[in-house]
Order: structure tokens, then sequence, then C-alpha cells
């Protein structure tokens, strides 16, 4: 059970670790979009970070709830996650 409980962790993590490369990512295009530089682009990229990674919790609930009630497991399971996160993100409207 422990294990599973480990697994089920790191699975989430490798879910969650792109979303929040992605997120660097356009913050930082964002940032140079401002023509930001300096302490002015870091404090912005970090503030931008924080922001996303506040909102992909509830996209990953979402999603998370949608693969059991399909009754997903294994590698099922996790591409419907991966997707789903992915349409919610392309779907959020834009700031």
């Amino acid at each position: 059970m422990r294990l599973l409980f480990t697994a089920a962790a790191l699975s989430l993590g490798l879910l969650v670790s792109p979303a929040f490369a992605s997120a660097d990512a356009a913050c930082k295009a964002k940032a140079a979009e401002k023509k930001l530089a300096g302490a002015a682009e870091s404090s912005f990229v970090k503030k931008c970070i924080k922001d996303a990674g506040d909102a992909a919790p509830a996209v990953s609930t979402a999603c998370e709830k949608s693969a059991a009630d399909k009754k997903l497991a294994g590698a099922a399971k996790t591409a419907h996650i991966k997707k789903c996160m992915a349409d919610e993100q392309a779907a959020a409207p834009k700031k």
C-alpha cells in the first residue's frame, strides 16, 4: 500500500513538472514582451510562475476526477490526465 502511494505521488509530480516548465517559459516570454529586465523581470517571472502553480492543482483535481469517473488506471490514466490538463490550459482565457 505504501508503495502504491509513493508511485502515485511520483507520477503526479511527473505530470505537474512539465506544466511548471512551460509556465516558466511562458512567464519569461511575457516578461520579454513587457521589456522587463533585471530585478523587475525576476520579480515578474517569480510571481507569474507562482500564479500559474496556484491554478494547476484545480485543473489537476478536475482531471483526476474525470479519470476516476472513467475508471482509468496506469498509462491510460496518465495519458488522459496529461491531455485533460493541456486542454484545460488551452481553453483558459488569456490574461
